[in-house]
C-alpha cells in the first residue's frame, strides 16, 4: 500500500475567486490517491520584518506550522510584473525565518504559473524557482507548467473544461510520482 503525502498548496493570488485558486482546487480534485492537497492561506501574513523573530505574530506561527507539517509543497501563482505576487514572496520569507529554522528545506515541490496571457506566467514561474533553489525545495523539472489563456480553463458554470483536464491531470500525476520518488516511498 502506498503512503499518502500531505501537500501544502500556496496560491499566489489573494483574490477569493481567482483562477489560480480554482486551478489549485482542480488539482486537488484530480490528485492521485498518494497525494492529499490542502490550501495554506497567505493573505493574512504581515510583511516580514526581523523584529517578528522575537515577537512572532500568531499568523506566522500558524503558517509555519502548517507548512512544516507538510511532506511537499505546490505553488500555483499568477505573474505580476514578470515576478511572483508580493504576498507569495512574503510567505517565502516568513517561512524561511528565523534564520536556521526554515520550514521549506528538503521538501519536494512544484510550480504551476497560471496567467491570462499567452506565455503563461513564464517569468513568475522561473523567478519562483530561483527562490526555491535557495530555500532547498527540490523542484520538479518536468513537466513544466506555464498555463496561458487562463480564462479558458473553466466553463461558465465554474467547472473545469474537459479540454483542460488532460494537462492538469498529467501535471498532478507527475507531481505525485516526483513526491514519491523524492521521499523514497
Amino acid at each position: 500500500m502506498n503512503p499518502t503525502f500531505d501537500v501544502a498548496v500556496l496560491v499566489g493570488s489573494l483574490r477569493a475567486a481567482s483562477i489560480n485558486r480554482q486551478v489549485a482546487l482542480a488539482l486537488a480534485a484530480l490528485a492521485p490517491p498518494t497525494l492529499r492537497l490542502r490550501l495554506v492561506e497567505i493573505g493574512e501574513l504581515p510583511l516580514y520584518r526581523e523584529e517578528f523573530d522575537a515577537a512572532t505574530p500568531d499568523s506566522y506561527t500558524t503558517f509555519r506550522d502548517s507548512v512544516r507539517a507538510a511532506d511537499a509543497v505546490l505553488f500555483v501563482t499568477p505573474e505580476y510584473n514578470r515576478s511572483v505576487p508580493g504576498g507569495l514572496k512574503n510567505a517565502l520569507d516568513v517561512g524561511s525565518r528565523p534564520y536556521g529554522h526554515s520550514v521549506w528545506g528538503g521538501k519536494p515541490g512544484a510550480v504551476m504559473s497560471v496567467s491570462p496571457g499567452a506565455i503563461g506566467g513564464f517569468g513568475a514561474n522561473h523567478h519562483l524557482r530561483q527562490s526555491l533553489v535557495f530555500l532547498d525545495v527540490a523542484c520538479m523539472q518536468q513537466p513544466e507548467a506555464y498555463v496561458g489563456h487562463a480564462g479558458t480553463l473553466f466553463g461558465a458554470d465554474g467547472q473545469l473544461a474537459e479540454a483542460s483536464r488532460p494537462y492538469l491531470q498529467k501535471f498532478i500525476d507527475a507531481f505525485g510520482r516526483w513526491v514519491s520518488q523524492q521521499l523514497k516511498a
